[in-house]
């Protein structure tokens, strides 16, 4: 069993809830069904489990009286085998879009308290048009995602004791020994060619062979466009898997924003809007917007009109691109416009895993444009993202400002400290 830090924050629900149920988004195939499935059965006395595209019919228990007596009664005549134990029993909910009913029940199952109930999906936002009534304040969202740098460290044999080690150079701003160092760079190259999703993560540390890697990674990409072709409206379906498979594309080319003209000649945001909130809402992209200036709120000065677009995990992109570019990544020869998109949408990745929003700066007269702002105690903190070891213009403009405390320049390099700027090597990422 692969392990993941959700778990963590499903033990932690458990133990602090009050009267809500949890409901887990995220993409397809990251694994939200295994660990809660797992802490079902490792947490709870009795475990639930109701499957609404794998078994239609139990969508019926959420017919009519959405009551919660109503409901237990009816799962009880369904699940003969179903035991009801008061604090000590889990529902979950799997595949929830396909049945907006019971998004609705949510609200009478956490006011009743009884028993514990989660529920998770893909898609979902799509079907919420579909539901009654949303259980504002009884339900608590919390999004899952694939395997970040650290858990894919685990899968590969590292114990918390030896990243605790790293933690410490990256904390005391110490160099990183070189043998080390070397190591921990060919691991996130390894970790970019394979990405996190859990089936491709057990296929490499199973077989150590990329070959099969890509091909599992194309499973996927071909479910996601079948995930498109069900999900998406007619006019949708087109549109959201040209945005979707030009992301590739618009990395190789260093653009200051999305282009639509890139995924269409002539192309509009307008004709294009709806398709960029579904790929949002299926939770397989990450928009990142630009801000007006790198001050505190930065939501305040975000432009919605002006965005970069990642793709939510980094190995699906390396495959996107073909199995060559499996080979330029661990053998580290790539080289041009694309290594530097690659390298954004890496960090992208790290820093959404570890809980930050994306904003990006761009200064009017495009002099100063830095890849990342994050927040942190209320100050902005300007991330640059140097594929090779470039020289830092813009961050170190940025860092002028009275008010930015600090600011990082990622590279392929080893720690240093000059001033205000903090040089990290790409890998230290996950602790950011």
């Amino acid at each position: 069993m692969l392990k993941r830090k959700f778990l963590d924050a499903l033990i932690h629900w458990k133990e602090n809830k009050q009267q809500e149920c949890l409901l887990v988004k995220g993409a397809r195939q990251i694994g939200k069904t295994y660990i809660i499935d797992y802490f079902g059965r490792e947490h709870y006395r009795s475990y639930i489990y109701i499957n609404f595209i794998e078994m239609p019919k139990f969508k019926e228990i959420f017919v009519g009286n959405l009551s919660a007596a109503e409901i237990y009664k009816r799962i009880s005549l369904l699940l003969p085998k179903s035991r009801f134990f008061e604090h000590e029993t889990l529902i979950f909910l799997d595949e929830i879009q396909a049945c907006p009913e019971a998004r609705t029940a949510l609200k009478f199952l956490a006011l009743d308290n009884r028993y514990d109930v989660i529920a998770s999906g893909s898609l979902l936002g799509i079907s919420y048009k579909e539901v009654n009534s949303i259980p504002v304040g009884y339900e608590k969202q919390i999004t899952m995602y694939a395997l970040d740098f650290e858990e894919y460290l685990w899968a590969s044999g590292y114990t918390d004791e030896k990243i605790a080690i790293l933690q410490d150079y990256f904390l005391l701003k110490e160099a990183v020994p070189p043998a080390v160092h070397e190591q921990m760079l060919k691991l996130l190259r390894e970790y970019m060619a394979v990405g996190g999703m859990p089936s491709v993560v057990n296929k490499f540390v199973e077989t150590q062979h990329f070959g099969l890697v890509q091909q599992e990674q194309e499973k996927i990409l071909a479910s996601y466009q079948e995930d498109v072709s069900k999900y998406a409206s007619n006019p949708e379906k087109p549109k959201v898997k040209n945005c979707y498979f030009s992301i590739p594309k618009q990395l190789a080319k260093e653009n200051k924003k999305f282009q639509f003209s890139v995924v269409e000649k002539k192309g509009t945001a307008r004709k294009f809007e709806n398709s960029i909130e579904w790929l949002r809402d299926a939770n397989l992209v990450y928009l990142c917007y630009n801000v007006s200036t790198p001050a505190f709120p930065l939501a305040a000065y975000e432009k919605e009109d002006m965005y970069k677009l990642y793709l939510a995990d980094i190995g699906l992109l390396i495959a996107m691109y073909g199995y060559d570019m499996k080979k330029a990544i661990i053998d580290d020869t790539l080289t041009g416009a694309a290594k530097g998109g690659i390298y954004e949408n890496l960090i992208a990745d790290m820093l959404v895993k570890r809980g930050h929003k994306l904003n990006y700066f761009r200064s009017q007269n495009g002099e100063t444009e830095i890849e990342f702002l994050i927040t942190k105690e209320a100050q902005i903190i300007p991330v640059e993202v140097k594929a090779n070891r470039g020289a830092t213009v813009s961050l170190n403009r940025i860092l002028e400002q009275a008010q930015i405390p600090y600011g990082y320049k990622l590279i392929s390099g080893n720690v240093g400290v000059n001033d205000k700027k903090i040089v990290m090597p790409l890998y230290m990422a996950m602790f950011l």
